[in-house]
């Protein structure tokens, strides 16, 4: 089966073609257009993004069809981001999702965000497959899931506050460095000597006490407000003593140590919990080097794998929505004429249930 994917959640105007089933994909193209506009303002703007939405996706679904070397009548489906995100944004790719299915009599199969996210690693390693523990961290979400098989998601644990990936963006506008601020802060923390070498910024981890035991309401969930308030008080208190210069790397390396240690051992326990040996990390925070470092040491111990995305797949594109649509649509999933765009909406198969 051939899908062409549509992403326009956000600020990314994005289209790829993948073939195959869900057991062995192949990606045959992919397009993304990044609105770097938003960097004027510090964040995305909705209205810039749907105008911006609105000229690129034709070329970028035209040069997706074209590097792929596939015309629209060899697509067996189109697979589109219906939610959650920008509405004004997804209405621009579900409407453009469902005329071009009308006009080429081809089934519309809607995805959610978030499920296209752990999609995203299978297409580059095809062993990332359920049962496996997931963590999702974005500039959106932050959720813990155990996935016994694709299609079911049981929700271990999630940010009662801030997404991980927002967290870093306020850091970093706290430390001048520019939007958005993921990589900004790693490559910055890069600089700073390791805590064994005694730079002197310690944060508090997160809801991650000593004690704790499965049945507290936060043993698997975060929450990173505290910590971007005690970032603002590190800042301020350098201000004043006038270098903030002089300790932006060690307020940046401590902020994200304090971020990994809490994601880590969060994950660990639902693998424990459920026995996975597998780890998929997805969205745009997944592809943190000293993420993908720290959670590798940590389950080599007991032999388990850490599957994450290429930068390419870690932020929003249309690949992995084009998998999770090939996996829907042989499903026989496929949308009705009244199919929508939805703000927030939880991942379809998503469950709860006692630890």
């Amino acid at each position: 089966m051939r899908i062409l994917g549509i992403e326009t959640s956000c600020d990314e105007t994005s289209a790829a073609i993948v073939h195959g089933t869900p057991d062995a994909m192949t990606l045959e193209s992919l397009v993304i257009l990044s609105q770097d506009v938003h960097r004027l303002f510090g964040g995305v703007v909705p209205e810039i993004a749907s105008r911006q939405h609105l000229t690129g996706i034709v070329p970028a679904v035209e040069t997706a069809l074209r590097d792929a070397q596939v015309e629209m009548p060899n697509v067996d489906a189109i697979a589109v981001t219906h939610a959650p995100g920008l509405v004004g944004a997804l209405l621009v790719g579900t409407s453009y999702a469902k005329a071009l299915g009308l006009a080429y009599g081809k089934p519309v199969v809607p995805v959610h965000h978030l499920e296209g996210h752990l999609f995203a690693t299978l297409l580059e390693h095809g062993h990332a497959q359920p049962p496996f523990t997931a963590l999702l961290v974005s500039g959106g979400h932050t959720l813990l899931l155990d996935v016994p098989a694709w299609g079911r998601y049981q929700l271990l644990g999630q940010t009662r506050d801030d997404a991980v990936g927002e967290a870093f963006d306020k850091v970093a506008k706290l430390l001048g460095l520019p939007y958005p601020g993921g990589r900004p802060v790693e490559q910055l923390a890069a600089t700073a000597p390791s805590p064994s070498h005694g730079h002197p910024h310690q944060f508090p981890r997160p809801m991650l006490r000593r004690r704790a035991v499965i049945s507290d309401d936060d043993y698997f969930d975060c929450s990173f407000s505290g910590l971007k308030t005690a970032v603002l008080h590190a800042v301020r208190h350098a201000e004043q003593a006038g270098d903030l210069e002089g300790q932006r790397a060690s307020i940046a390396r401590g902020f994200q140590d304090a971020v990994i240690e809490t994601l880590v051992e969060k994950v660990y326990r639902a693998a424990k919990l459920r026995r996975r040996t597998r780890v998929v990390l997805g969205g745009g925070v997944a592809c943190n080097g000293a993420l993908q470092t720290a959670m590798r040491e940590r389950f080599a111990g007991r032999g388990g794998e850490v599957f994450a995305p290429s930068p390419r797949l870690a932020t929003d594109n249309a690949a992995m929505i084009a998998a999770a649509g090939l996996f829907r649509a042989m499903k026989g999933e496929h949308a009705d004429p009244a199919m929508t765009a939805t703000a927030s909406l939880p991942i379809p198969g998503i469950f709860s249930g006692k630890f």
